[in-house]
């Protein structure tokens, strides 16, 4: 196997983070994005789209999205489960993975990529560029605080996000929330749930990753 990683990104972060729950220790090749590496015709004939993270599989199957990385390791290496035991933990831990990409993650990158002068015509990852929108930055800020607000009241007397014990959807919540500085946005007093639960995850070996 191999795994193609950009150190500044959330979203190898989320596969960084599941590979170390997992106990692996997968070959890795870092991709600068800043230096605009995953836009190389070497890194595009690998991912034609020109994202990251990619994990090459070890039937040279390269996959170029979270979840599918996420499905892949799981089903390779079932322990710890971090998807799932059963039907309603598979089903509940992809809902909040799914409503923490939606909600969280997707507003972060309206918010970022419609507002940064250095992202002025890259407002949409890939190979296709987009001009900013501001309008869609400051509707991501006002999505975020909504997000927010979600998951100070849904974790009330919770300690993960779905089910009961640390998953995927505890990691894509974590690394999204925790991305939010890149607009300004962190977790106040204002929620104490979401506080201590993010400094539960945080405190995670894999979270410093």
């Amino acid at each position: 196997m191999l795994f193609y990683d950009c150190a500044t990104a959330p979203s190898p972060r989320r596969a960084r983070m599941f590979i170390a729950e997992k106990g692996l220790e997968i070959p890795t090749r870092e991709i600068s994005i800043s230096k605009h590496q995953q836009l190389s015709p070497e890194f595009l004939s690998v991912n034609p789209r020109g994202t990251v993270p990619v994990l090459v599989t070890a039937q040279g199957n390269a996959l170029t999205e979270n979840l599918a990385i996420a499905t892949y390791l799981e089903a390779m290496y079932p322990q710890p489960p971090l998807m799932g035991v059963t039907a309603d933990e598979k089903a509940d831990i992809m809902m909040w993975t799914a409503i923490a990409e939606a909600q969280c993650g997707l507003p972060i990158a309206e918010a970022l990529r419609n507002s940064n002068p250095h992202m002025k015509g890259r407002a949409i990852p890939g190979t296709t560029n987009f001009d900013q929108i501001p309008e869609l930055a400051q509707r991501g800020i006002q999505r975020l605080g909504l997000f927010f607000d979600m998951l100070e009241t849904h974790l009330q007397n919770r300690t993960y996000v779905a089910t009961n014990q640390f998953t995927l959807a505890d990691i894509t919540t974590f690394v999204f929330v925790d991305f939010a500085r890149v607009v300004k946005y962190r977790v106040e007093d204002t929620h104490p749930n979401l506080k201590r639960w993010y400094a539960h995850i945080k405190a995670r070996p894999s979270a410093s990753l």
